[in-house]
């Protein structure tokens, strides 16, 4: 039975590329790559819109997982341009560094959390970025998934100027000298309550929550019975249909209510 979910799941969010592409023509749905500079150097994210509207609903900034910008990022930035708001996955690591394996997806993440300045500087420079991608709006709400879920408490912790912050089953655990006094936008969490990943689970998200009171910024939490580490993601072993579909629900909810 589990296999035959994950494997629904996949052909879930893989159709609703197919559909897109193939109906692209049609709808003005548009998603391409995307090549920025940051100090001199080149990433690659990916864009997706509706270039037929004449405005879109907003931009949703998409921070990738440990893996580096890949085929499911895009998947949902085009699920994102299908609602009519403009999406902009990210590159976090740089055109010519993606991983290749689990030990160099290890190491590059590794090397954003050893070096916050450096992490945040990529995260802004993403986040002002958006001033020039096609479609790009002032409204903006930021979204990660796994180590993109960190990424977003990181810019929330950062000040980031956005309307919204959303982590897909991230890191939680609040770095050492940092705290949540300069947030600007509401937060919400949606999280897997048997995630085992460090830094993720229960007792950390306890402490997020308690730390984001403390502050006073607003936020929630959803947190789905069962769901582990990359509850979203269908071809990962801890795919949750239910809490993947409900995840995605309450995203949408939240960006209506924000954008």
């Amino acid at each position: 039975m589990k296999l035959l979910k994950l494997w629904l799941g996949f052909i879930a969010l893989s159709m609703v590329s197919c559909v897109l592409l193939t109906s692209a023509a049609q709808a003005g749905l548009v998603g391409e790559s995307y090549v920025y500079e940051i100090d001199g150097i080149e990433y690659e994210g990916y864009v997706a819109y509706n270039s037929r509207l004449e405005q879109s609903l907003g931009t949703v900034m998409i921070v990738h997982d440990w893996s580096g910008p890949d085929d499911y990022e895009k998947a949902r930035a085009d699920q994102l341009a299908a609602l009519g708001y403009t999406a902009f996955a990210i590159d976090v690591y740089g055109r010519d560094r993606q991983p290749t394996s689990v030990q160099e997806n290890q190491q590059r993440a590794a090397e954003m959390y050893q070096n916050r300045e450096e992490f945040r500087n990529r995260l802004m420079a993403g986040l002002a970025e958006i001033a020039n991608i096609p479609g790009g709006t002032d409204n903006v709400v930021v979204i990660g998934y796994c180590f993109g879920g960190a990424a977003v408490l990181e810019m929330a912790r950062a000040g980031a100027k956005v309307q919204g912050f959303v982590s897909f089953h991230g890191g939680l655990s609040l770095p050492d000298g940092q705290n949540y006094a300069d947030v600007t936008a509401p937060i919400l969490i949606l999280h897997g309550s048997a995630d085992p990943v460090t830094g993720s689970k229960m007792d950390d998200l306890a402490a997020l929550l308690d730390a984001l009171n403390e502050a006073g910024v607003s936020h929630n939490a959803h947190v789905y019975g069962g769901a582990r580490h990359s509850f979203t993601v269908p071809w990962s072993s801890d795919y949750h249909l239910d809490a993947d579909r409900a995840s995605w629900q309450q995203f949408q909810q939240f960006l209506k209510d924000t954008l």
